[in-house]
């Protein structure tokens, strides 16, 4: 896939006329409801839309899928109702769209780990939908929402319970796991459509549904045939992907980065790794070949409708798709989504105390002696009981500018909801006044947690962070030509992960079991046994070194200063200061972010003249 592909969602009523008639004149394709009217407008490339139809219903699947449209016409003759659709779609393996026009009557939804989202607006007394909210913002001349900004300082993209609204006034986002319903007047409503399976299942038998599932995730990055690439970078994540690749007909280029870090034996993981793939194509960047992040900050401008920490890397990432385009890559994979579905968090405690405590006690001593924590905080957190609207509630009274930190503190141990993440040192008073009304809002109404369980609540939290994340790298990589994947996202696999029980996805000595388990047979057994995880704070320093004069350039003139939401004297004096490791500037990327996100905006800054 190259170049821009978008769509819109139109209802089967003459509601949606008039955002049909601004959409044709921008629209390379056009498909009908049966009644002919418009349903879907936008720009895609061959094979990106799968269409069906059965008597007078229509279902599309857009993304990365190989079903034929025999088999969807198939799924949708069992569909009655337009909320029955996922009946047609369940099985099939990939990371796609899906949207139904039934009755008149229309339903779309993205992928449940976000890589696929979508947002919606009212336009000419009619909801329309898209799966960018910049195709929306342009089509109704939606200025920038300063409140959703402060937001992405805070944590960019947006995670729960912030990640409903979007940074253009009047445009509303999805949450992943919801879908949206559009009646032929126009009227809509948010409906759930995901939720997270209970983790009841044991990890001998999850694992091989997790092998069934990534086994068709890959086939579906290599069905079209021709070249693939993907990272290698020494993990076992990305490595599994590797050796799944290797196994079908598209000819496989692996990638990696040199580390500049020689304690980090992510390198001589990735070259064991390599040796067992004759079969492949192996680049390996060195490190004096490498752009240290932040390169280019200055002069960079972003192609994605949102801002996102990725533009620290916009540099490597423009690199990775010209050597990998270059070489014939057509789709390129990464192992992004592996340590969000396969490790558990120190939340999981707060839920195994209370279903094995005599096991729960022996992995929490284990816990306090590896990270050598306080025991009273700790009691103090199993014993909490606290309500996920209440911890909102609770974030939100303490949500304040974290004062620079004058030395480094170790990993918090927490069993609670989450982190209570504080904002830059460096935001305003009005943007954390922002951010605090968001979460209060949030808390009064109620909001549920992504599971019943604080540990599987967290799973789902870091893979939604992951599949934001990833949704954007793959809108930058189209620019390039090259398409992005993470097969641990796509729904099938994120399903059999979850499904495991969460207190299994650790073993005492032992690092990723489950998935190693699910890799028996297909990764060498010798690469399986890596226990080690690489540490990236080298990439940290160095690229603060080499660009600290384009960071302190980038901030001279401030959008994000003359919207009211930054301190641009804090900001610089955090850059001018000595930084012991990566955490003491820890919201930098978010920030860089979302100022080069607002230069590249065409028009007067926000705030500004």
């Amino acid at each position: 896939m190259t170049g821009e592909a978008w769509f819109t969602v139109l209802p089967d009523g003459d509601a949606g006329l008039t955002a049909a008639r601004a959409l044709r004149p921008l629209a390379a394709r056009v498909v009908g409801h049966d009644s002919g009217r418009p349903w879907l407008l936008g720009s895609w490339p061959d094979g990106w839309v799968r269409t069906a139809r059965a008597g007078t219903a229509r279902l599309a699947v857009i993304g990365r899928c190989p079903v034929t449209a025999d088999a969807l016409a198939a799924g949708l003759g069992r569909v009655r109702r337009v909320e029955e659709a996922e009946r047609a779609v369940h099985g099939l393996a990939g990371s796609f769209h899906v949207v139904a026009s039934v009755g008149h009557r229309v339903r779309v939804r993205g992928s449940a780990a976000g890589t696929r989202r979508v947002f919606h607006t009212r336009m000419g007394g009619a909801t329309i939908a898209a799966d960018r909210s910049g195709t929306l913002a342009r089509l109704t001349e939606a200025a920038v929402d300063e409140r959703q900004l402060a937001v992405h300082l805070l944590a960019s993209p947006p995670l729960h319970p912030l990640d409903d609204t979007c940074v253009w006034q009047g445009v509303r986002a999805l949450r992943a796991h919801d879908c949206l319903l559009i009646e032929a007047d126009g009227q809509a409503r948010v409906q759930q459509w995901w939720r997270a399976p209970e983790p009841h299942v044991p990890a001998a038998e999850g694992a091989a549904a997790v092998r069934r599932a990534l086994e068709a995730a890959v086939r579906s990055c290599t069905a079209g045939g021709g070249t693939i690439s993907s990272d290698l970078s020494g993990g076992l994540d990305s490595t599994s992907l590797c050796f799944l690749a290797a196994r079908e007909p598209a000819h496989l280029v692996t990638f990696r980065w040199d580390s500049r870090d020689p304690d980090n034996d992510d390198p001589a993981w990735a070259s064991r790794a390599a040796l067992r793939l004759p079969g492949a194509e192996h680049v390996v960047v060195g490190r004096a070949d490498a752009p240290p992040w932040y390169d280019g900050v200055t002069d960079a401008v972003v192609p994605t409708e949102e801002p996102g920490t990725w533009v620290r890397d916009a540099a490597r990432l423009q690199a990775l798709a010209r050597s990998m385009t270059g070489r014939g890559s057509r789709l390129h994979m990464m192992g992004v989504g592996g340590d969000e579905l396969f490790t558990a968090f120190p939340s999981h405690l707060h839920d195994y105390l209370r279903s094995d405590p005599l096991a729960a006690l022996g992995r929490l001593r284990r816990q306090r002696a590896f990270q050598r924590t306080p025991l009273w905080p700790v009691v103090r957190g199993l014993a909490d009981r606290s309500t996920y609207d209440r911890w909102l509630a609770a974030w939100a009274d303490g949500l304040a500018a974290a004062p620079p930190p004058a030395r480094r503190e170790p990993a918090a141990f927490s069993t609670d909801w989450g982190a209570r993440q504080p904002m830059p040192s460096w935001a305003t008073p009005a943007a954390v006044h922002a951010v605090r009304r968001r979460l209060r809002t949030a808390a009064s109404a109620g909001t549920p947690p992504l599971a019943p369980q604080r540990g599987q609540h967290m799973a789902v939290l870091s893979v939604l962070a992951g599949g934001h994340g990833i949704r954007q790298l793959a809108h930058v990589m189209a620019r390039h030509g090259l398409e992005y994947a993470a097969p641990f996202l796509d729904d099938g696999v994120v399903e059999a992960a979850l499904a495991v029980r969460v207190a299994e996805r650790l073993a005492p000595g032992r690092y990723k079991p489950v998935l190693a388990a699910a890799m028996l047979g297909a990764v060498p057994g010798d690469v399986l046994a890596r226990s080690t995880k690489g540490e990236y704070s080298a990439e940290f320093h160095n690229g603060l070194r080499r660009n600290r004069a384009a960071l302190l350039e980038l901030f001279e003139d401030s959008r994000l200063a003359r919207a009211g939401l930054i301190d641009a004297t804090a900001l610089r004096d955090r850059l001018l200061g000595v930084h012991p490791d990566p955490t003491a500037l820890r919201d930098l990327d978010a920030t860089v972010g979302c100022e080069v996100w607002l230069r590249s905006r065409p028009g007067p800054a926000p705030g500004g003249p």
